[in-house]
Protein backbone atom coordinates (compact mmCIF):
# COMPACT_ATOMS: atom_id res chain seq x y z
CA UNK A 1 0.00 0.00 0.00
CA UNK A 2 1.39 3.39 -0.95
CA UNK A 3 2.32 5.85 1.77
CA UNK A 4 3.99 9.27 1.84
CA UNK A 5 6.47 10.03 -0.92
CA UNK A 6 5.87 6.78 -2.76
CA UNK A 7 6.98 4.62 0.16
CA UNK A 8 5.46 1.15 0.56
CA UNK A 9 4.51 -0.49 3.85
CA UNK A 10 6.70 -3.43 4.83
CA UNK A 11 6.63 -6.03 7.56
CA UNK A 12 9.04 -6.11 10.47
CA UNK A 13 12.47 -7.31 9.40
CA UNK A 14 12.05 -6.61 5.71
CA UNK A 15 14.51 -4.27 4.03
CA UNK A 16 12.72 -2.80 1.06
CA UNK A 17 11.06 0.58 0.47
CA UNK A 18 8.25 1.12 2.96
CA UNK A 19 7.24 1.99 6.48
CA UNK A 20 8.89 0.27 9.44
CA UNK A 21 7.35 -0.42 12.82
CA UNK A 22 7.45 2.37 15.42
CA UNK A 23 9.92 2.11 18.30
CA UNK A 24 9.78 3.91 21.64
CA UNK A 25 12.72 5.81 23.13
CA UNK A 26 12.63 6.15 26.94
CA UNK A 27 14.62 8.95 28.51
CA UNK A 28 18.21 8.46 29.60
CA UNK A 29 19.60 9.90 32.85
CA UNK A 30 22.48 12.30 32.30
CA UNK A 31 24.90 10.02 34.17
CA UNK A 32 24.11 7.01 31.96
CA UNK A 33 27.22 5.43 30.45
CA UNK A 34 25.96 6.12 26.93
CA UNK A 35 25.12 9.76 27.56
CA UNK A 36 28.60 10.97 26.73
CA UNK A 37 28.19 10.15 23.05
CA UNK A 38 25.30 12.54 22.51
CA UNK A 39 25.77 15.35 20.00
CA UNK A 40 29.37 14.40 19.29
CA UNK A 41 30.89 13.80 15.91
CA UNK A 42 33.56 11.17 15.47
CA UNK A 43 35.81 11.79 12.52
CA UNK A 44 39.27 10.55 11.74
CA UNK A 45 39.57 9.32 15.31
CA UNK A 46 38.60 12.68 16.81
CA UNK A 47 35.51 13.50 18.85
CA UNK A 48 34.28 17.01 18.28
CA UNK A 49 31.24 18.88 19.55
CA UNK A 50 28.56 19.90 17.10
CA UNK A 51 26.28 22.66 18.42
CA UNK A 52 26.55 26.40 17.79
CA UNK A 53 24.61 29.54 18.63
CA UNK A 54 25.45 33.17 17.99
CA UNK A 55 25.44 33.78 21.72
CA UNK A 56 28.43 32.90 23.89
CA UNK A 57 26.30 30.97 26.37
CA UNK A 58 25.44 28.34 23.81
CA UNK A 59 29.08 27.31 23.45
CA UNK A 60 28.65 25.64 26.82
CA UNK A 61 26.31 23.15 25.14
CA UNK A 62 29.42 21.64 23.60
CA UNK A 63 30.72 20.67 27.04
CA UNK A 64 27.50 18.96 28.16
CA UNK A 65 26.64 16.48 25.41
CA UNK A 66 23.79 14.80 27.23
CA UNK A 67 21.82 18.05 26.87
CA UNK A 68 21.23 17.29 23.23
CA UNK A 69 19.53 13.92 23.18
CA UNK A 70 17.91 12.82 26.46
CA UNK A 71 16.22 9.75 24.93
CA UNK A 72 19.35 7.68 24.39
CA UNK A 73 18.36 4.32 25.92
CA UNK A 74 16.72 3.00 22.76
CA UNK A 75 18.47 5.27 20.27
CA UNK A 76 20.98 2.59 19.32
CA UNK A 77 18.33 -0.02 18.40
CA UNK A 78 16.71 2.56 16.13
CA UNK A 79 20.04 3.35 14.49
CA UNK A 80 20.72 -0.35 14.03
CA UNK A 81 17.31 -0.74 12.43
CA UNK A 82 18.25 1.86 9.84
CA UNK A 83 21.66 0.30 9.26
CA UNK A 84 20.10 -3.13 8.80
CA UNK A 85 18.49 -1.68 5.69
CA UNK A 86 21.46 0.33 4.43
CA UNK A 87 24.43 -1.95 5.16
CA UNK A 88 23.62 -4.55 2.47
CA UNK A 89 23.22 -1.70 -0.03
CA UNK A 90 26.48 -0.11 1.10
CA UNK A 91 28.41 -3.35 0.60
CA UNK A 92 26.78 -3.90 -2.79
CA UNK A 93 27.55 -0.37 -3.91
CA UNK A 94 31.19 -0.67 -2.83
CA UNK A 95 31.58 -3.50 -5.31
CA UNK A 96 30.49 -1.24 -8.16
CA UNK A 97 32.54 1.89 -7.41
CA UNK A 98 36.10 2.56 -6.27
CA UNK A 99 35.03 5.83 -4.65
CA UNK A 100 34.00 6.23 -1.00
CA UNK A 101 30.32 5.79 -0.23
CA UNK A 102 28.81 9.16 0.72
CA UNK A 103 26.10 8.85 3.38
CA UNK A 104 24.20 12.05 4.16
CA UNK A 105 22.57 12.64 7.53
CA UNK A 106 20.18 15.55 7.83
CA UNK A 107 17.88 16.56 10.64
CA UNK A 108 16.09 19.34 12.42
CA UNK A 109 17.71 21.43 15.12
CA UNK A 110 17.72 19.37 18.32
CA UNK A 111 16.71 16.15 16.56
CA UNK A 112 19.99 14.40 17.37
CA UNK A 113 21.50 14.19 13.89
CA UNK A 114 25.04 14.60 15.21
CA UNK A 115 24.39 11.84 17.74
CA UNK A 116 23.18 9.62 14.93
CA UNK A 117 26.25 10.48 12.87
CA UNK A 118 28.73 9.62 15.63
CA UNK A 119 26.99 6.33 16.46
CA UNK A 120 26.73 5.31 12.81
CA UNK A 121 30.44 5.97 12.31
CA UNK A 122 31.20 3.85 15.37
CA UNK A 123 29.02 0.93 14.25
CA UNK A 124 30.28 0.96 10.66
CA UNK A 125 33.88 1.12 11.86
CA UNK A 126 33.78 -1.38 14.71
CA UNK A 127 31.22 -3.91 13.49
CA UNK A 128 31.34 -3.67 9.70
CA UNK A 129 35.09 -2.97 9.61
CA UNK A 130 34.54 -0.09 7.21
CA UNK A 131 36.98 2.79 7.39
CA UNK A 132 34.47 5.56 8.12
CA UNK A 133 35.00 9.29 8.62
CA UNK A 134 32.59 12.17 8.97
CA UNK A 135 32.46 15.82 8.04
CA UNK A 136 29.91 18.41 9.07
CA UNK A 137 28.51 21.11 6.85
CA UNK A 138 29.42 23.41 9.75
CA UNK A 139 33.10 22.84 9.01
CA UNK A 140 32.69 24.29 5.52
CA UNK A 141 31.78 27.81 6.59
CA UNK A 142 33.46 30.78 4.97
CA UNK A 143 36.22 32.54 6.88
CA UNK A 144 35.25 35.09 9.50
CA UNK A 145 36.31 37.92 7.22
CA UNK A 146 34.13 36.63 4.39
CA UNK A 147 31.16 36.08 6.71
CA UNK A 148 31.43 39.63 8.02
CA UNK A 149 31.75 40.97 4.48
CA UNK A 150 28.65 39.04 3.45
CA UNK A 151 26.70 40.35 6.42
CA UNK A 152 27.79 43.96 5.92
CA UNK A 153 27.01 43.88 2.21
CA UNK A 154 23.28 43.65 2.95
CA UNK A 155 22.59 44.43 6.62
CA UNK A 156 18.83 44.24 6.05
CA UNK A 157 19.05 40.55 5.17
CA UNK A 158 18.26 38.89 8.50
CA UNK A 159 18.99 35.43 7.10
CA UNK A 160 22.68 36.30 6.79
CA UNK A 161 23.17 38.04 10.12
CA UNK A 162 24.59 34.78 11.48
CA UNK A 163 26.12 31.81 9.73
CA UNK A 164 24.07 28.78 8.83
CA UNK A 165 22.11 29.54 5.68
CA UNK A 166 23.15 28.42 2.20
CA UNK A 167 25.40 31.25 1.14
CA UNK A 168 27.50 31.25 4.33
CA UNK A 169 29.56 28.21 3.35
CA UNK A 170 32.66 28.14 1.17
CA UNK A 171 31.41 26.41 -1.96
CA UNK A 172 34.85 26.27 -3.57
CA UNK A 173 36.38 24.69 -0.46
CA UNK A 174 33.57 22.14 -0.33
CA UNK A 175 33.85 21.28 -4.01
CA UNK A 176 37.63 20.89 -3.85
CA UNK A 177 37.48 18.75 -0.72
CA UNK A 178 34.89 16.30 -2.03
CA UNK A 179 36.66 16.03 -5.38
CA UNK A 180 39.91 15.21 -3.58
CA UNK A 181 38.09 12.75 -1.34
CA UNK A 182 36.54 10.84 -4.23
CA UNK A 183 39.94 10.31 -5.86
CA UNK A 184 41.91 9.78 -2.65
CA UNK A 185 43.77 6.47 -2.50
CA UNK A 186 45.54 6.92 0.83
CA UNK A 187 49.24 6.98 1.58
CA UNK A 188 49.48 10.75 1.93
CA UNK A 189 47.80 13.26 4.20
CA UNK A 190 44.30 14.41 3.38
CA UNK A 191 43.07 17.15 5.68
CA UNK A 192 39.39 17.52 6.57
CA UNK A 193 38.28 21.17 6.84
CA UNK A 194 37.48 22.43 10.32
CA UNK A 195 35.73 25.52 11.65
CA UNK A 196 36.43 26.90 15.14
CA UNK A 197 33.14 28.22 16.50
CA UNK A 198 34.73 29.75 19.59
CA UNK A 199 36.68 32.44 17.76
CA UNK A 200 35.63 36.10 17.52
CA UNK A 201 33.29 35.83 20.51
CA UNK A 202 31.21 33.13 18.91
CA UNK A 203 31.19 34.38 15.34
CA UNK A 204 33.76 31.69 14.59
CA UNK A 205 36.48 31.35 11.98
CA UNK A 206 38.06 28.63 9.91
CA UNK A 207 40.65 26.75 11.91
CA UNK A 208 44.27 26.97 10.73
CA UNK A 209 44.91 24.26 8.16
CA UNK A 210 47.58 22.64 10.32
CA UNK A 211 44.86 22.00 12.92
CA UNK A 212 42.51 20.22 10.53
CA UNK A 213 41.99 16.49 11.19
CA UNK A 214 44.12 14.29 8.93
CA UNK A 215 43.38 10.94 7.33
CA UNK A 216 46.05 8.81 5.69
CA UNK A 217 44.04 5.81 4.50
CA UNK A 218 41.28 5.70 1.92
CA UNK A 219 37.84 5.85 3.59
CA UNK A 220 35.20 3.30 2.70
CA UNK A 221 32.33 5.48 3.90
CA UNK A 222 32.06 9.23 4.44
CA UNK A 223 29.25 10.52 6.65
CA UNK A 224 28.29 14.09 5.71
CA UNK A 225 25.90 15.71 8.19
CA UNK A 226 24.20 19.09 8.31
CA UNK A 227 20.91 20.79 8.96
CA UNK A 228 20.18 21.58 5.29
CA UNK A 229 21.92 18.59 3.72
CA UNK A 230 19.29 17.07 1.44
CA UNK A 231 17.53 20.35 0.69
CA UNK A 232 17.00 21.04 -3.00
CA UNK A 233 16.29 24.45 -4.55
CA UNK A 234 12.78 25.34 -5.63
CA UNK A 235 11.62 27.03 -8.81
CA UNK A 236 11.39 30.76 -8.17
CA UNK A 237 7.61 30.62 -8.61
CA UNK A 238 7.33 28.06 -5.79
CA UNK A 239 9.31 30.27 -3.41
CA UNK A 240 7.05 33.18 -4.31
CA UNK A 241 3.96 31.05 -3.69
CA UNK A 242 5.22 29.89 -0.28
CA UNK A 243 5.98 33.49 0.58
CA UNK A 244 2.42 34.54 -0.31
CA UNK A 245 0.98 31.66 1.74
CA UNK A 246 3.12 32.68 4.71
CA UNK A 247 1.88 36.25 4.38
CA UNK A 248 -1.66 34.86 4.46
CA UNK A 249 -0.70 32.70 7.49
CA UNK A 250 -1.46 29.45 5.67
CA UNK A 251 1.80 27.63 6.45
CA UNK A 252 2.63 25.80 9.68
CA UNK A 253 4.75 28.54 11.27
CA UNK A 254 4.71 31.19 8.51
CA UNK A 255 8.31 32.27 9.11
CA UNK A 256 9.03 33.12 5.44
CA UNK A 257 6.76 36.13 5.96
CA UNK A 258 9.29 37.53 8.44
CA UNK A 259 11.79 38.06 5.62
CA UNK A 260 11.90 39.81 2.29
CA UNK A 261 11.10 37.69 -0.75
CA UNK A 262 14.35 38.80 -2.40
CA UNK A 263 16.32 37.45 0.57
CA UNK A 264 14.56 34.08 0.42
CA UNK A 265 15.31 33.89 -3.29
CA UNK A 266 18.96 34.68 -2.63
CA UNK A 267 19.22 31.72 -0.25
CA UNK A 268 17.44 29.57 -2.83
CA UNK A 269 20.00 30.59 -5.47
CA UNK A 270 22.83 29.70 -3.08
CA UNK A 271 21.24 26.31 -2.45
CA UNK A 272 21.10 25.73 -6.21
CA UNK A 273 24.85 26.33 -6.45
CA UNK A 274 25.45 24.03 -3.46
CA UNK A 275 23.53 21.23 -5.15
CA UNK A 276 25.49 21.65 -8.36
CA UNK A 277 28.86 21.72 -6.58
CA UNK A 278 28.67 19.29 -3.67
CA UNK A 279 25.22 18.81 -2.10
CA UNK A 280 22.84 17.54 -4.78
CA UNK A 281 21.65 13.92 -5.04
CA UNK A 282 24.32 13.18 -7.64
CA UNK A 283 26.93 13.65 -4.89
CA UNK A 284 25.39 11.13 -2.44
CA UNK A 285 24.85 7.40 -2.30
CA UNK A 286 22.46 7.27 0.67
CA UNK A 287 20.55 9.69 2.90
CA UNK A 288 19.17 9.45 6.44
CA UNK A 289 16.59 12.13 7.22
CA UNK A 290 15.65 12.67 10.89
CA UNK A 291 12.27 14.38 10.72
CA UNK A 292 9.32 15.07 13.00
CA UNK A 293 5.56 14.91 12.78
CA UNK A 294 5.35 18.64 13.57
CA UNK A 295 8.19 21.10 12.86
CA UNK A 296 7.04 23.22 15.80
CA UNK A 297 8.64 20.51 17.95
CA UNK A 298 11.98 22.09 17.09
CA UNK A 299 11.17 25.02 19.37
CA UNK A 300 10.35 22.63 22.22
CA UNK A 301 13.52 20.60 21.77
CA UNK A 302 15.78 23.61 21.65
CA UNK A 303 14.09 25.25 24.66
CA UNK A 304 14.57 22.02 26.61
CA UNK A 305 18.26 22.02 25.79
CA UNK A 306 18.66 25.61 26.88
CA UNK A 307 16.81 25.03 30.15
CA UNK A 308 19.10 22.09 30.94
CA UNK A 309 22.09 24.25 30.11
CA UNK A 310 20.92 26.92 32.53
CA UNK A 311 20.39 24.31 35.24
CA UNK A 312 23.88 22.93 34.70
CA UNK A 313 25.84 26.13 34.09
CA UNK A 314 23.71 28.94 35.44
CA UNK A 315 23.71 30.83 32.16
CA UNK A 316 22.08 30.59 28.77
CA UNK A 317 19.67 32.21 26.36
CA UNK A 318 16.22 33.43 27.28
CA UNK A 319 13.25 31.68 25.73
CA UNK A 320 12.76 34.60 23.36
CA UNK A 321 16.41 34.41 22.27
CA UNK A 322 16.06 30.67 21.62
CA UNK A 323 12.95 31.25 19.53
CA UNK A 324 14.74 33.94 17.55
CA UNK A 325 17.70 31.61 16.98
CA UNK A 326 15.51 28.77 15.74
CA UNK A 327 13.46 31.25 13.72
CA UNK A 328 16.45 31.73 11.45
CA UNK A 329 16.23 28.09 10.36
CA UNK A 330 12.45 27.83 10.09
CA UNK A 331 12.09 29.41 6.62
CA UNK A 332 14.34 26.68 5.26
CA UNK A 333 12.26 23.98 6.90
CA UNK A 334 9.01 25.45 5.60
CA UNK A 335 10.36 25.85 2.08
CA UNK A 336 12.37 22.67 1.56
CA UNK A 337 11.24 19.88 3.89
CA UNK A 338 8.36 18.75 1.69
CA UNK A 339 10.76 18.09 -1.17
CA UNK A 340 13.05 16.05 1.06
CA UNK A 341 10.11 14.10 2.45
CA UNK A 342 8.99 13.25 -1.07
CA UNK A 343 12.37 11.69 -1.80
CA UNK A 344 15.85 13.13 -2.23
CA UNK A 345 16.86 10.71 -4.98
CA UNK A 346 13.53 10.60 -6.80
CA UNK A 347 11.28 7.61 -7.35
CA UNK A 348 11.55 4.57 -5.10
CA UNK A 349 15.30 4.16 -5.01
CA UNK A 350 15.36 2.75 -1.48
CA UNK A 351 18.46 4.81 -0.72
CA UNK A 352 16.79 7.25 1.68
CA UNK A 353 15.52 6.47 5.18
CA UNK A 354 13.16 8.93 6.83
CA UNK A 355 12.99 8.65 10.62
CA UNK A 356 9.98 10.46 12.11
CA UNK A 357 10.18 11.65 15.73
CA UNK A 358 7.36 12.83 17.97
CA UNK A 359 7.56 15.70 20.44
CA UNK A 360 9.42 13.48 22.95
CA UNK A 361 12.01 12.56 20.29
CA UNK A 362 10.63 9.03 20.24
CA UNK A 363 10.69 7.26 16.88
CA UNK A 364 7.15 7.07 15.56
CA UNK A 365 7.93 5.43 12.24
CA UNK A 366 10.57 4.94 9.57
CA UNK A 367 10.12 5.07 5.81
CA UNK A 368 12.40 3.82 3.07
CA UNK A 369 12.12 6.04 0.01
Amino acid sequence: MATHGGARRVQDGESKPGELLPLASPALPPDHECAGSAALRYRAGVLKTAWWSPLDAVHQLDTIPWLHYPAMASLEPNIRRVLDILIPQIHARRKSTPQPIILGITGLQGSGKSTWASKIVSLLTNEQHLNTVTISLDDLYKTHADLVSRRDRDPENKLYRTRGQPGTHDEQLAGRFFNLLRDYQGGEDLRIPSFDKSKFNGDGDRAPKEEWPVITTKPDVVVFEGWCVGFRPLPEADVEQSYRLAKERKLVVNTPAQHQLAHLLEVNDSLRRYCDTFMGPQHFDFMIHIDTDDIRNVFTWRLQQEHRLIEAKGTGMTDDQVRAFIGGYMPGYELYLDGLRAGFFGGESGRQIRVVLNNEREVEKMEQL
